[in-house]
This record gives structure tokens, sequence and C-alpha cells, in this order.
């Protein structure tokens, strides 16, 4: 979080802002006033997205104030948007919509999103194209006004509460792989939409398949351009994998803070050997935490770049090292799970439960939000500039056995 001196020419408008709550909260105080009613309220003043336009909950100025007016609230005790129960909405859907979508969407769907009034989630994954999204089956052909969907969807994070869902459908089959497709936003409580829970290795299912049997989407909820769909969607992977990977976390915040507890606290569980460990997971910690901070200041330049995939790649595996140093610091108590208990929760709850859960959600992270594979190749190729992979149909090894 950045403090006043580092706000630096902003501090005025940093005072401002912090003006700006204070009567805010003097005309709702959080005591008495309804969560929905003051959360409405607090969009309306342009005190949600700062960074957003004014009559869309911000006031156009630098993102980094962002954490000023967070903070205020929360010293006040405000009551806040929930943001774990919508991630996809306030990481993805909002950042596209307001990229892309028509002054009516974004007038239609960023208050309610930001509020919680509408949970949104992502149609991405479908189970014969793995990690290649361009590869996708599910289609959408044109009905008048409408579009008539057919197909499945899988690994959808919170579409059991989804009132949306961003989708991704081939509409031109005859064009090339990622020129055919159109990006929508889909009503997902019509009767066209299934949703099928996924259980997972935690015993949870946080995760869902879709099935898509002749849904509807008005024209008027498409996001963007026909076959324009690979340009939006790219827009929300690369903040994706910012919301994903460049929390704002506080020093020694995230999963090292429960491994570094249960060190302080348990003193006859040290060894020399998980000493060692933890000090190079701690600094490790510390470091994709500055380095979240850094991105999150290059943010108000503009949209995402490459950099948001070294985040979230460092995310996955800083989670997957820190769980699994907790289960050996734990010892023979590291085999015990707490409750297999099938639930569907309304997200991933890292420090709710103990280190076993942690150790088995986290292996998910290097899957979910784009595989840790396919970062690599994304940070390889865009951010050192590497060149592409050699194919090896077509290289100088296509003549080598297979």
């Amino acid at each position: 979080m950045l403090d006043d001196a580092a706000l630096d020419g902003a501090k005025v408008t940093a005072d401002d802002l912090r003006a700006q709550v204070a009567e805010f909260l003097a005309g709702h105080d959080p005591e008495i006033t309804g969560r929905q009613e003051f959360l409405n309220a607090r969009f309306d003043a342009g005190l949600a997205w700062v960074h957003y336009p004014a009559g869309l909950g911000g006031q156009g100025l630098p993102r980094s104030l962002q954490t000023v007016v967070d903070r205020a609230f929360n010293d006040a005790h405000a009551p806040t948007n929930r943001p774990e129960r919508n991630g996809i909405g306030l990481g993805m859907a909002g950042p596209t919509i307001l990229a892309h979508g028509t002054a009516e969407q974004k007038e239609r769907w960023l208050r309610p999103l930001w509020t919680g009034e509408e949970i949104w989630c992502q149609l991405f994954s479908e189970p014969g194209a793995g990690s290649d999204l361009a590869g996708l089956s599910t289609r959408a052909l044109r009905d008048g006004d409408d579009w008539v969907v057919n197909g499945q969807k899988v690994w959808t994070s919170s579409a059991h509460m989804a009132k949306r869902g961003l989708l991704v459908a081939r509409t031109d089959p005859d064009q090339p792989k990622h020129q055919g497709l159109t990006y929508f936003a889909l009503d997902m409580k019509q009767p066209g939409v299934e949703v099928r829970p996924l259980r997972q290795i935690t015993g949870e299912a946080e995760f869902n398949e879709v099935f898509m049997t002749d849904a509807r989407v008005a024209d008027a909820d498409r996001i963007g351009g026909v076959g324009e769909g690979w340009q939006v969607s790219m827009a929300t992977l690369m903040n994706e994998r910012v919301s994903i990977g460049g929390n704002a976390l506080p020093r020694e915040g995230g999963m090292i803070a429960s491994a570094a507890r249960t060190w302080r606290e348990h003193p006859e569980l040290r060894t020399p050997g998980l000493h060692d460990r933890l000090l190079r997971l701690w600094a490790d910690a510390e470091v994709a935490r500055i380095a979240g901070a850094r991105l999150r200041q290059s943010l108000a330049a503009g949209q995402p770049g490459p950099e948001g995939s070294a985040a979230k790649l460092v995310f996955a595996r800083l989670n997957q090292e820190v769980s699994e140093f907790e289960v050996e610091l734990a010892g023979a108590d590291g085999l015990l799970y707490d409750d297999w208990t099938m639930r569907r929760p309304e997200g991933a709850n890292f420090f709710g439960r103990n280190p076993d859960y942690r150790f088995l959600r986290a292996k998910g992270n290097s899957i979910e939000g784009g595989t840790s594979e396919v970062l690599r190749n994304i940070i390889a190729e865009r951010v050192l500039g590497l060149p592409k992979e050699a194919r090896v149909d077509t290289g100088p090894w296509k003549d080598l056995p297979r």
C-alpha cells in the first residue's frame, strides 16, 4: 500500500479524497445505513473505482489513489462489496467492459457489478480446447436481434452464483480460428444454461461445468465487434493475471503469513533446514509483494501488459512452495485433513482452513488463470523478446525421428 510520501505530487489529491470520504461518511453512517444503500451511494459519489470515469464509479484519477480511498473506508469499518465473492467481476469483467463496452453497457452493468448485486463468471475454457482458447468450439448463431448459443464450458469459478458470464463463442467457423470469435455477456439464469458442480481435490466444488443448449444472448449484450472476440479476450486475460498475481498485500501478507505465524508460535517444530527454507520463502514473498506494487503503479499508464503473466506465475509457485513448507512444518499433523464435506463455497478461502487444505488447493494455482507453461511462453516471447519455439514439422529438426 502506498503512503503519503509515495504519492508525492498527488498528496493534495489524496487529501482531497480523504475529505470526500469524510464528507460521504458524515451523510452515510455505516452503522445505520443499509449495506446495499451504502454501496450504491459510494459508487454514485465516484468513490468506488476512483480511476474510472466520472459517472461510472470514479473520478478519472490515477489508479494509485485507490488505496487512499479504500484505506479511509476500511478505517471507518464501512461495508465492502465483498470482493472475494466477485473476483472475476471486479478484476476481469469491469476492466473489459470499460475498455470495450458501449456507453449503454457501462451504464447498465458497472454499478451492480461493483456493488455486488451481480456476480460474474468467465466462460472461456472448454474440455476439448485446453489452454488453446482460440480452439474453442462453442457456437453462437445469429437469430435476428439475438444469438443462439450451444456448447460446453469447464472450470468455471462462481458459475453457481453468477448472474452473467463473460462468454467467448465461435460465430464464423469459416474464418481462421482467431478471427471467427465473438465476445458476449451471457445471462446465466436463463433456462438454456445448466451449471453442474465439479468436485475438486479439496472436497469442495467452487468450479463448475456449464452446458448451453439453445441459450440466447441479445446482440445488445455483445462486447466488441462481431469477430473481435480474440482481441477482447486478451484484455480480459491480461487483467485476470494482474488480479490474481498483483493483489495489494502488506508485508508478510498472503500465504507466507500463516507459515511465519506457525513458526513463531511453535518453536518445537523448528529445524535448521526448515529455518533456511522459511527465510528463502519469506524473501521471495517480499520480492513478489514489491514487484506487485510496481506492477499496479505501472497500470496507471494504460492497460496491463504481459508483465501480469510473470506476477501470476510467481504467485502460483510461491503458494505451492509455501503450502508444502507448512505441511512439512506440521509434522504428523500434516497428514490430517479437517473436513471433506462437499460444499459449494463462494470462493477459495486459503486462510480459513488448515495447511492441508492450502496444500491441495494451491495445486490449482498453476492451472487456473492461465497455465504456468503458457505463461512462461508469454514471458519468453513478449517480455524477454525470445523467438517463438520452432515447430518440429517446419523447423530444422523436421527430419529427426519422432
